[in-house]
Order: structure tokens, then C-alpha cells, then sequence
């Protein structure tokens, strides 16, 4: 993995970018909705993305409609076909120079993971916790088209940037935080 860092460029303008359009079907409900530490999973995603530095963030919901504070609902109408077109129709809505992509179901990440992809110089950037790629996934929006033509069923950004391992970026964030994901309500129980 590539772990240099630059830090010496300007900061990448980003939208943030929450996933939350999933119906839970292992959790029981949706994601968005459940209260993790008090707060809901889609209210901390924002605030995750806010506090790393994205002045604009996006939710992209589906299952249920979402009012968030602080942020834009954009409704995936075709959620049902999985995170692949969640992704797409959040890069859609982006005005800025990239996005910066977090599933619903990460509480555990960092606000500093976001301002090392921020701050690293690179086009597409993805943290990186020890030998383990993981979220957040930042994406420059010239390669939103490509990562959206690969972005199908539950796959996200992984095919493009299989594909493209020159264009990423890996940044260290092994100390910001865990890229855990919730998949049952155990699974909050740590």
C-alpha cells in the first residue's frame, strides 16, 4: 500500500457523502435510524463528516425518508437495487471537487480520518487501518462517471478502484478510529 502522505497541497474541497438508504434487513430496521451513544446512526455520520472538514454533506436515503439537520436528503428511488446506486445517485448530487463517502453504519470512524483524505493531495484517497483498506473513500469528481459505471448491486467503489490501483491513494488512519461496520443490533455491543 501507498502511505505517503502530502500534506503540504491545498485542502481538497469535498462533499460528504452518507449511504444510509439500506432497509437493515439483518439489523432488523434501518440503519439511519437506530440510536448508537444516544444519537442516530445518520446524524453521526453527518456529524463525522462535518467535523473532518466537509462544509456541505449529503444523505442519501431510501428505505425511509430522513429529515437530517445540517445536511441535504438526496432519495435514491431505486435504493432496492442496492449500495451501487445509492453511490451514484450521492455523486450525482455533488457540486463540489469531491466527495468524501461514508456508509451509515461505520460509528466508530474518526472526524481525522476525514482530514487526512482531505489534506493528503489525491484524487481518489482511501483510509487505510494497518494492511486493511476501509472507509471514508474520498473520489475526485472526475472519476465520478467512471466509478458509477462500476457501481452496481451492493458494490460501491471497489470495482473502480480495483481497477485503478494507480489512482489511489492509501492514508494511514489506523489511530482515528475503526472502520467496523454495524450488520446486527450485537454488533453495537462492544
Amino acid at each position: 500500500m501507498n502511505s505517503d502522505r502530502d500534506t503540504g497541497g491545498p485542502r481538497t474541497e469535498a462533499a460528504g457523502v452518507v449511504l444510509a438508504a439500506g432497509a437493515g434487513r439483518r439489523f432488523g430496521r434501518p440503519k439511519a435510524e437506530v440510536l448508537f451513544e444516544g444519537e442516530r446512526l445518520v446524524d453521526r455520520a453527518v456529524r463525522l463528516l462535518r467535523d473532518g472538514g466537509c462544509e456541505r454533506v449529503l444523505v442519501v436515503s431510501g428505505a425511509v425518508g430522513l429529515q437530517v439537520d445540517g445536511a441535504v436528503v438526496v432519495h435514491n428511488h431505486e435504493w432496492a437495487g442496492g449500495m451501487g446506486s445509492s453511490l451514484t445517485t450521492g455523486l450525482r448530487a455533488v457540486r463540489e471537487n469531491a466527495a468524501v463517502v461514508v456508509p451509515v453504519d461505520m460509528p466508530w470512524l474518526g472526524p481525522e480520518s476525514v482530514r487526512r483524505l482531505l489534506d493528503c493531495g489525491g484524487r481518489v484517497a482511501v483510509a487505510a487501518y494497518g494492511d486493511r483498506s476501509g472507509h471514508p473513500v474520498l473520489i475526485g469528481s472526475e472519476y465520478f462517471a467512471a466509478v458509477a459505471a462500476t457501481a452496481v448491486g451492493d458494490i460501491g467503489a471497489r470495482e473502480f478502484l480495483a481497477a485503478n490501483p494507480e489512482l489511489v491513494q492509501y492514508v494511514p488512519c489506523e489511530d482515528t478510529g475503526s472502520p467496523d461496520d454495524v450488520d446486527t443490533p450485537q454488533d453495537l455491543i462492544r
